[in-house]
């Protein structure tokens, strides 16, 4: 086991100890997932679906697994520990036919299939939608790619940063007079996740009132990006203009940017409903704006956002960040810190409501994560098991299958699964 180091110990101090569950019921318990895909967009379907007690069953090439395991930050595989939370390991190659077969076993009794190959993979290793639906009508498949499964960009690789490029995201995201900036996250891939995960229900809901059949869930990464941008088409539409980037501020409300205190940090002011703006100007002694018919209203003030933003500036500057909450939070004006991570962790909001929280890890001995996403009153997620050795559950699913010890160890031993023992 390695052990946490001071620094770390520290970092830790203020997270929440929060231990797995492993026998918590969990409103999706009984569904069971077939996950083929690799990094992030497919492993952030199943993830939702884990959390909530879906049975997700990772199928990993016995060789060297879902290539999310080697991301790592010195010597942790930080990705793979925080989206294989909940899931199991089944080392098994659906490319060898021996494998395929197991896997359309497994998949006779499976609620849901997600892949992310190429369009038109699945199709060639004998598993496309009709041989899959003819083994198990009821399954609802999630075919996650970069572009779509049709068009003419369907055959392309499909990164998210392809996709956070090509979506208009980067173009909108920066300051004018500068490149545009890509995410630091993988932003396309995670909106994807959520978008799928969201269409895996309400196509089981489909399966359950229509009794019982199955259908394919077209999942790329550009589409749901686009949705976070989607009022760019019907804005140039009206125009004709394309909009320039804009840094933190707004184009549709005022004031609205971040703005630099005495001691070097940084605050976020949102005033975009009319009393909000008033209460901000009242907050900074400048009632005489309210009036003024350069700032009067939102679309004024976003015809003037400089001249607005100003005094905003000039007030937050002459005092330090607990000053200037202080003033704000008196005033009931929407502010907040621009915190860095170790700011956020330490919020005392954060950790009450254990936004974040601490959990036993055989590598590290502790690993910090962030917990169910959303709370639920009646049904919530449950954190019931940590990310799975390569092949830990092998023999568990395949041994519910009827496959013998020896046939297992055979087929270990030819490359078609992996077994997953420690040394």
């Amino acid at each position: 086991m390695r052990h946490a180091s001071v620094w770390e110990q520290a970092f830790a101090m203020s997270v929440p100890e929060k231990s797995f569950e492993p026998e918590a019921a969990c409103p999706l318990n009984g569904i069971r997932v077939i996950d083929l895909s690799r990094l992030v967009a497919g492993n952030a379907v199943s993830s939702q679906l884990a959390d909530f007690g879906a049975e997700v069953l990772k199928i990993e090439d016995p060789s060297k697994g879902d290539p999310l395991r080697a991301w790592q930050t010195e010597g942790v595989s930080v990705h793979w520990k925080l989206y294989a939370r909940n899931k199991k390991s089944v080392a098994l190659s659906p490319r060898d036919r021996r494998g395929r077969e197991l896997l359309l076993d497994l998949i006779a009794s499976s609620e849901v299939l997600i892949e992310n190959f190429r369009p038109g993979t699945l199709e060639k290793m004998g598993l496309g939608p009709d041989v899959l639906h003819a083994r198990n009508p009821r399954l609802v498949i999630v075919r996650v790619s970069g572009w779509g499964q049709d068009g003419p960009y369907r055959d392309r690789p499909g990164f998210g940063t392809l996709v956070e490029s090509m979506s208009g995201y980067a173009a909108r995201t920066g300051f004018a007079d500068r490149e545009p900036v890509l995410p630091p996250t993988a932003l396309a891939d995670m909106v994807a996740g959520l978008y799928g995960a969201f269409a895996v229900m309400v196509a089981l809901r489909q399966v359950e009132v229509e009794g019982g059949k199955g259908q394919v869930i077209d999942l790329p990464l550009l589409d749901p990006l686009f949705s976070f941008i989607a009022t760019e088409a019907p804005i140039y539409n009206l125009t004709g203009q394309i909009r320039p980037r804009t840094g933190s501020r707004s184009e549709t409300t005022s004031p609205r940017n971040v703005f630099r205190t005495k001691d070097g940090r940084y605050i976020g002011i949102s005033a975009s409903m009319q009393a909000m703006a008033e209460r901000l100007l009242r907050a900074l002694g400048r009632e005489d704006m309210i009036s003024d018919p350069r700032f009067r209203t939102n679309t004024d003030r976003v015809r003037h956002a400089e001249e607005c933003e100003a005094p905003i500036a000039a007030f937050i500057a002459a005092r330090t960040l607990d000053e200037n909450m202080a003033a704000f939070a008196a005033a009931e004006v929407t502010a907040a810190p621009v915190y860095d991570i170790d700011q956020f962790l330490a919020d005392p909001h954060v950790t009450e409501r254990e936004i974040v929280v601490d959990v036993p890890d055989e590598q590290t001995g502790r690993l910090v994560m962030h917990n169910i996403i959303p709370r639920l009153s009646d049904t919530p997620g449950r954190l019931r098991t940590p990310a799975p050795r390569l092949g830990e559950h092998t023999e568990e699913i395949l041994g519910q299958l009827g496959v013998d010890p020896a046939t297992l160890e055979r087929l270990a031993a030819e490359g078609v699964i992996g077994l997953g023992r420690e040394a």
